[in-house]
């Protein structure tokens, strides 16, 4: 007999994953192409195209070099980390990277991204722009996403295209409360994981994130961290049916008769 193959559960596809990243804002830092400086903004906000709005102060030397180089900026990277919803021995989830091309909006340019971006993201921050405060926007060549699922590259017209998960702005607030107010449920999830990882001496499940298509954990054990992926059932794109999904998987005696036990997936970390 053949030898089985254990299917990976269905994950957002990397655009959609890199958009709940930007969507989400964790903490970002500019690069140089020597990886020597890393520039962390006042403020960051990325747009659906991976182009993005960086609030520096003023007197910072990257102002200025940006405003006296070339016309077509000077080449950058932005780097957007993704962090756990609670407090983890490796709480770095995700990252993703935006290559590209920074200049210098002049001044009406610059007071019309403040308000793009107070729109979706108010901050007291933007009210410092022309008060030692200056904006400077990264124009999108490329970008990289590397996480638990995998790591690909992404064109800007590719994260135009995705939207982010429907659940990636409230997921933290969440997760948090589930594990301080029922950690029962990471009992009931445990019968999802491989039987070798349940046993690790130091097996402690963690939540990392959950999507529209399954929960994410991280089992913290002596031996090293190891991410799982859960999948629903079907997929998820309201709170009701959230609800549902994460039902069936921790077992709720309320769910249908007759499903299907949700696949699981590892990779240590």
């Amino acid at each position: 007999m053949g030898s089985t193959k254990l299917r990976r559960p269905l994950a957002p596809s990397n655009a959609e994953r890199a958009r709940s990243i930007a969507r989400r804002g964790g903490h970002a830092a500019l690069v140089g192409l020597d990886q020597t400086q890393r520039v962390v903004p006042l403020l960051h906000h990325v747009d659906s195209d991976g182009a993005a709005t960086l609030l520096l102060s003023s007197e910072h030397p990257l102002v200025d070099s940006v405003r006296t180089g070339p016309r077509s900026g000077l080449p950058a990277m932005l780097e957007v980390a993704d962090t756990a919803p609670v407090a983890l021995r490796e709480p770095v989830r995700g990252l993703l990277w935006i290559s590209g091309w920074l200049v210098a909006p002049g001044p009406t340019y610059a007071r019309r991204l403040a308000m793009e971006v107070a729109d979706q993201r108010p901050h007291p921050r933007l009210l410092d722009l022309g008060h030692g405060a200056s904006i400077l926007r990264l124009r999108p060549g490329s970008a990289v996403l590397a996480d638990a699922e995998g790591t690909g590259p992404l064109a800007p017209a590719e994260l135009s295209a995705a939207a982010p998960d429907p659940f990636c702005q409230f997921e933290h607030g969440w997760l948090r409360h589930l594990e301080d107010a029922h950690p029962d449920v990471f009992d009931a999830l445990a019968r999802h994981l491989p039987e070798p990882l349940r046993r690790k001496a130091g097996c402690r499940i963690r939540p990392l994130g959950v999507d529209r298509l399954g929960m994410r954990l991280r089992v913290e054990a002596d031996d090293g961290d190891h991410d799982v992926r859960l999948a629903f059932a079907e997929a998820a794109n309201t709170a009701e049916q959230l609800r549902v999904q994460v039902g069936l998987l921790i077992g709720c005696p309320f769910r249908a008769a007759g499903g299907t036990a949700p696949g699981a997936i590892t990779g240590s970390g």
